[in-house]
């Protein structure tokens, strides 16, 4: 392999695909990014054997090939290098890195080693402005669970409804579901919340479209010239949709900045009882209030004005609370809830796709 590219391509390409790379493996090689030539173009890949991300970058190659290297001395190195062009030449299993005034060598391992993410065949295609997509997964990947002992809830569900594909996480403490619009193919996979929050990254200042393709066992995302490719969780989702009440006996419409402020301002006192905040919401004084008790250190009520349908009480996480709230954007939020021991539900006019559910905690 020999080729010349940008500084800069080659810094972006490796900044994208090198987090993926890990160490904690038994296969050294997963360790590497492989450099590979392909249809006159340079493709820069990593993957952990789970996601497999690829980046393609313009490059005037004279003689094609294929090495892999150490992907985060590769990535330290390329960004500290000055932006102008880069000659890249293989010999054996060494990459020589030359520019005006750097000439380096770095050992590399033989592409032949590498995984490769099997191809989908026969999969089913369907397309989503990057924008929508990056919208939604903001919104919902919050709620995924870390705990790999109950693996379904650890991804982000992508499947039909009459109307619009929803995207849905939960890690059966609270639950995020986002409306994307109208798909004609049929959705129906649950795709790790890691690769989702890699898919974000790739497509965080993206104006183009991601092409998904998917069959049983596998997802590609395609936007520009990058390639997500991720291992579906298997496995049924659980029926979420009937923890989602009808109706509620208890409405509260507020400023949504002043109930991020009296549930961040309420947290502060909630430490010591494991986040636990109790929020009262009062019909005739037409005002919610968030009540926290610190045995050692004191306690706290605050309160904001609200348009109020039913009193009652809830008792919440209040982590759980101020992230959701961030997740929604628009000048008022809606409280809903039915007693104590009912799901609460966050949502607001103006953000009508979006929904957020919170499991109350027993007070």
């Amino acid at each position: 392999m020999k080729l010349q590219t940008t500084q800069e391509n080659l810094a972006k390409a490796l900044n994208t695909v090198a987090k993926v790379a890990t160490t904690r493996n038994t296969l050294p090689i997963l360790a590497n990014v492989l450099l590979k030539t392909t249809n006159n173009r340079l493709s820069i890949s990593a993957t952990n054997l789970d996601i497999a991300i690829t980046h393609t970058i313009g490059s005037k190659i004279e003689k094609t090939g294929s090495i892999t290297v150490p992907a985060r001395l590769m990535q330290d190195f390329i960004s500290s290098l000055p932006g102008g062009v880069l000659q890249l030449k293989q010999d054996d299993n060494k990459l020589h890195i030359t520019t005006e005034k750097y000439n380096s060598t770095i050992n590399g391992i033989s592409a032949e080693d590498f995984p490769v993410m099997p191809a989908i065949k026969g999969g089913v295609n369907w397309r989503m402005p990057a924008s929508e997509l990056r919208k939604g997964l903001q919104k919902v990947v919050l709620a995924a669970s870390n705990d790999d002992a109950r693996p379904i809830l650890t991804g982000v569900y992508f499947h039909n409804q009459p109307n619009s594909v929803m995207v849905v996480a939960t890690d059966s403490y609270r639950l995020a579901e986002y409306k994307l619009s109208k798909q004609k193919a049929p959705v129906n996979f649950l795709v790790p919340s890691t690769a989702a929050s890699d898919l974000l990254r790739i497509i965080s200042d993206s104006n183009l479209e991601v092409l998904i393709t998917h069959d049983e066992q596998q997802v590609l995302f395609q936007s520009g010239d990058i390639t997500l490719v991720a291992r579906l969780i298997e496995g049924n989702y659980p029926d979420y949709r009937k923890l989602i009440p009808a109706k509620f006996a208890t409405v509260a419409k507020l400023r949504r900045e002043d109930f991020i402020n009296i549930a961040k301002v309420s947290a502060l006192f909630a430490r010591e009882s494991a986040g636990s905040i109790t929020i009262k919401v009062d019909e005739n004084d037409k005002k919610v209030s968030i009540n926290a008790v610190a045995s050692q250190l004191g306690e706290n009520t605050a309160t904001a004005d609200a348009e109020v349908r039913g009193s009652g009480e809830v008792t919440l996480n209040s982590r759980y609370l101020v992230e959701a709230l961030n997740a929604f954007f628009g000048e008022e939020i809606e409280l809903c809830f039915n007693g104590k021991l009912e799901p609460c539900i966050l949502r607001s006019s103006d953000d009508v796709n979006y929904l957020h559910l919170i499991m109350p905690l027993r007070s």
